[in-house]
């Protein structure tokens, strides 16, 4: 991978939060990268409960500012930036006070899904192709992983679809299991179309659950990798259907020869 640029899009990334099976692998994929020569990017959302003293994040005044347009309403883009400790890797993270200021993730102390999470996953999406332009740095793979991060290549394929600096990049997308069960707000469909979005390109977000979400992000992609041992089985036979290379599930242990040779040989070529 020496030389080629790998843009890596999660909903969460250790060190930042606790160990999952996703914020691990969106932080073993770009080290293995990383140590392979190539250059990397790591983006996620600043969520309230990052510590951001412990793990020094400060502001990027110089990318920070713009503000973005979701569902009629103007929303600042703040870009902070930290370190992996001993790892020389950067992390870029999306924030506004709005979306990301409450001290949790994607749920309250219930459990119960935070009602404008499609509205952050539109803004994360959003913010993140915006601070890529700002930095002018055209990647050749962009990697997404977690469903709030899944509707990036929606965007990147459809409202940036004109945007130069992405004419060459693969998007490729990670499918893990099932992060929930009920349904994300009933309008995201509308918020979305909002963008000008051909309605025929997310239809099934008239329903908008965890596979429906996971569909759009396959339909943009140009790869996918299945990121768990188990995924849904709707996921796993729509996946068989798409006619677009398919890595299957590697373990930890496994997974950074087959990765490596997945981007160059299937994603790349």
């Amino acid at each position: 991978m020496k030389e080629k640029r790998i843009l890596y899009v999660s909903s969460e990334v250790v060190p930042y939060l606790p160990e999952t099976e996703i914020s691990s692998m969106s932080f073993e994929a770009p080290r293995m990268v990383n140590k392979q020569g190539g250059q990397i990017r790591i983006f996620m959302p600043r969520y309230g409960n990052i510590n951001e003293r412990r793990h020094q994040l400060h502001e990027v005044i110089r990318l920070s500012g713009i503000n973005l347009v979701i569902n009629d309403l103007d929303m600042p883009l703040i870009i902070k930036v930290a370190s992996i400790p001993k790892e020389r890797i950067q992390v870029y993270f999306i924030d506004n006070e709005e979306y990301f200021k409450r001290k949790a993730t994607l749920t309250d102390e219930n459990g119960t899904l935070f009602p404008d999470n499609d509205e952050r996953a539109i803004f994360f999406a959003k913010g993140v192709i915006e601070t890529v332009k700002k930095l002018n740095w055209a990647p050749d793979i962009i990697h997404v992983h977690g469903w709030l991060a899944s509707l990036l290549p929606l965007y990147l394929k459809e409202f940036y679809k004109d945007e130069p600096l992405f004419a060459s990049s693969k998007v490729v997308t990670s499918v893990y299991n099932q992060s929930f069960d009920t349904t994300l707000n009933k309008e995201m469909i509308n918020k979305i179309k909002f963008d000008n979005i051909d309605e025929d390109a997310i239809k099934v977000l008239e329903d908008p659950t965890y596979n429906n979400i996971m569909k759009v992000a396959v339909d943009h992609s140009d790869a996918l990798i299945v990121g768990s041992d188990t995924i849904p089985e709707d996921l796993q036979d729509y996946l068989k259907n798409c006619d677009k290379p398919v890595l299957e599930y590697k373990s930890p242990d496994e997974f950074a020869e087959a990765y490596t040779e997945f981007y160059n040989t299937q994603v790349l070529s």
